[in-house]
């Protein structure tokens, strides 16, 4: 079941950038981050209330606080940049570029989570690096 959530998050990631782009057009980058942003949060806190999950937040520790709180603030520094760049350039070369995560993530999780980087993982991350920089240049 997790490929199915995993490829309709790429759906709606891809339908994040093109609606995006067309909804920046002469929008202040930073003023529609927070606006995405403000939507999101009474997104996900909606989903907490419908599932009445939220009696869970007493139980989350400091370290998951701390961590939880750098994901935000790093998730909140990606789309600023994300933003400032869609306003910058055509959504066809910003996307592949903003999709490098994924071999920064394999690179960060074999260094500070101490993965197991896999020939198969390796060899897709210098794939997708080769192809984001044919899409790019």
């Amino acid at each position: 079941m997790w490929i199915v959530y995993a490829l309709l998050s790429s759906v709606f990631a891809a339908f994040t950038s093109i609606l995006a782009k067309v909804g920046i057009d002469g929008v202040n980058s930073n003023l529609a981050t927070a606006i995405r942003t403000a939507v999101v949060l009474v997104m996900a806190w909606g989903m907490v209330f419908i599932t009445g999950t939220q009696s869970g937040i007493a139980e989350i520790g400091k370290k998951s606080w701390l961590f939880l709180v750098l994901s935000g603030l790093a998730t909140g520094a990606s789309w600023l940049c994300y933003y400032k760049a869609m306003g910058m350039a055509p959504v066809s070369k910003v996307a592949p570029i903003d999709k490098l995560s994924i071999v920064f993530t394999l690179i960060f999780a074999f260094v500070f989570l101490h993965e197991t980087a896999s020939a198969k993982s390796i060899i897709g991350g210098i794939l997708i690096a080769a192809g984001t920089l044919v899409m790019v240049l």
